[in-house]
């Protein structure tokens, strides 16, 4: 549900709001409203805005509560409040586009993106509409500029967005701790100039603040109609009157800071943490398990509706069928998980994910995970069916590709990865078993179940990687080193397999490195692909060299660049490598050239 300081809702207001402005000088109430749900995080909310002394009422507050626990988990529960620069005829509207358009476009954004990422889209777009409006009105001093500050609260975390001088409180157990900064200069006379705010200029600089959620905790977000007149003693005092009714609280506040002289409008949005989602391994188990694992199935059986054709593969995590459905032309691949692992939650929250991310790419190079029946008592994932082969039989058929032909495939690879990079995914297990190459020589990516989706990582879970995720030979050293993968870690993998789809062998001798954890970067030692390639160019080489560099910091900024440099010579690599030191050139050589050289030493004084 959607409330703002422009509405008295009587009923579910719509999911995408429409600015709306008070008459000049209202007062508006917001009813306090509940989440029933107890398996999630629930808050109670309350807000009151007055006009105060002034003809109309230039403030502006909002509040979503999602109405799906899904939209609950991954996009979380806003509240946000403005103060449009009361100097300009325009500060209504400013105020009140702010608080409405940027919950609307938040919850828009792709449910796989941070919430900070998200945020600061928004506001950047936000920011960029409500500045060239104000351009265009004929006297400059009526810009569309306020204040704005916002709290995500998601999961055990509370994500705080801020640009001027409203403010967000949080009380907790009596104390009253300021979360925001203001962004004013105070000048002669006791005014007050604000130096950051929305509108304010073509580019924004935001505060991003993270706060750890505890139960009880209450959040005070004002405008400086009311913290100006009101001390932080008071406001304590005012916020702990009233046990359990928000709505009497917020109303208390401005009414205090009204009669103690305030002169400005007043607004108050109060947020209070009922309840923080709290699960444990048996609860995670049973909500993973509440459908079955089909067991395995031979040609000629059934499953909701689809008909086995082929059992393409049957191993010990997964099984995968080729299956038709008579209200269907299409044939389609059904992977179900291995009964082996129905008791391991790691496990089957991956085949959960695999489900989630191929739902939402819409990529031709990436393949389609189709929707199921709902009702269906089974665990599976219904596929679109690839005719192909894998790069790895590919690789077999083709031991000595063209170089063209390498390029074309890492081309189809690096537009399969964009389309996980735009969504904030990683995809953690590239390798060439997980290519495949279809009749139309089209590349599509598959195995989703290891993905890294940066907006699921900020919910809380007791489920935690006990090792490092990808195979052995492609895995990107941070991995294993216990660190968090970025699109550079996809990008080592993806160096990887050119390198090996060039010379048939690997860069690198792991030798039991992937069995313990790395003290050090050095423990990769690249080899030159010249070793088994002679006839190919240094630059080549180098270009291979550092797309696979152990250290992610040593990698290509972006994927374009590695391809750019796979097409055509960087002759600055070439020219830095050239003029570079025998150490750097060619290490194995120079500790050869000094171990030959102790050897002819060592003779000479045994023969003397």
């Amino acid at each position: 549900m959607i409330v703002t300081a422009a509405t008295i809702p009587t009923e579910p207001a719509p999911v995408e709001p429409v600015p709306v402005k008070p008459a000049p000088g209202d007062s508006t109430r917001v009813e306090p409203q509940h989440q029933t749900s107890s398996s999630e995080l629930r808050v109670t909310f309350g807000g009151h805005s007055i006009a105060g002394v002034k003809k109309r009422n230039e403030d502006a507050f909002s509040a979503y509560l999602p109405s799906s626990k899904g939209e609950n988990q991954l996009k979380g529960i806003t509240a946000c409040i403005a103060d449009g620069v009361s100097c300009s005829e325009n500060a209504q509207l400013a105020s009140q586009t702010a608080v409405t358009l940027f919950i609307d476009d938040y919850y828009s954004t792709p449910e796989s993106w941070t919430v900070r990422t998200s945020a600061a889209r928004v506001m950047s777009s936000l920011n960029s509409w409500l500045y060239h409006h104000g351009q265009q009105d004929y006297q400059p001093q009526n810009g569309a500029v306020t204040t704005f500050s916002s709290a995500i609260f998601k999961s055990r975390t509370a994500h705080l967005f801020h640009a001027g001088d409203s403010r967000i409180y949080r009380l907790r157990k009596g104390e009253l701790e300021q979360l925001t900064t203001d962004h004013c200069n105070h000048a002669s006379g006791g005014k007050t100039y604000l130096t950051r705010a929305l509108g304010m200029d073509s580019h924004l600089e935001v505060d991003y603040i993270q706060a750890e959620l505890e139960q009880g905790d209450l959040f005070l977000l004002t405008t400086d109609g009311i913290h100006e007149v009101l001390s932080r003693n008071e406001l304590i005092t005012l916020a702990e009157s009233t046990d359990n009714n928000l709505e009497d609280v917020a109303s208390t506040i401005v009414d205090q800071a009204l009669a103690q002289g305030s002169e400005d409008n007043l607004s108050c949005l109060l947020v209070r943490i009922e309840q923080l989602p709290i699960e444990d391994l048996n609860e995670i188990h049973r909500k993973l398990t509440h459908q079955t694992i089909p067991p395995v199935m031979k040609p000629g059986m059934t499953i909701d509706g689809y008909t086995i054709q082929q059992v393409m593969h049957s191993g010990t995590r997964s099984h995968l069928y080729l299956v038709t459905h008579p209200n269907h032309d299409s044939r389609f691949a059904l992977k179900a998980p291995s009964a082996n692992f129905a008791e391991d939650a790691q496990y089957l929250e991956g085949f959960m994910r695999e489900e989630w991310v191929g739902r939402r790419i819409d990529n031709k190079g990436v393949m389609k995970i189709l929707p199921k029946d709902e009702k269906s008592k089974f665990l599976y994932h219904l596929c679109e069916y690839i005719e192909g082969q894998t790069l790895r039989q590919w690789m077999y058929d083709n031991p000595q590709p063209s170089l063209e032909k390498v390029r074309t495939i890492t081309q189809g690879i690096i537009q399969s990865l964009r389309a996980f990079q735009r969504l904030g995914m990683v995809h953690r297990d590239l390798k060439p078993e997980n290519v495949l190459i279809d009749e139309n020589e089209q590349v599509k990516l598959i195995d989703f179940g290891t993905v890294q989706v940066s907006g699921l990582n900020e919910i809380s879970s007791p489920l935690h990687e006990e090792c490092p995720v990808g195979s052995v030979n492609y895995i990107a050293p941070e991995y294993l080193m216990n660190q968090k993968g970025t699109y550079r870690s996809d990008l080592f993998s993806l160096g990887v397999i050119i390198y090996e789809m060039v010379t048939g062998k690997q860069p690198f001798n792991l030798s039991n490195t992937h069995r313990r954890t790395p003290k050090h970067y050095g423990e990769w030692q690249y080899h030159s692909a010249q070793e088994y390639r002679p006839d190919l160019p240094l630059w080549l080489d180098l270009s291979l060299e550092k797309a696979t560099s152990p250290n992610p910091t040593g990698r290509y900024a972006a994927l374009s660049e590695f391809y750019t440099d796979l097409c055509t010579p960087n002759q600055t690599m070439v020219n830095k490598r050239e003029h570079s030191p025998l150490l750097e050139r060619d290490p194995v050589r120079l500790w050869k050239m000094i171990s030959a050289l102790l050897l002819i030493i060592v003779v000479l004084q045994a023969a003397l």
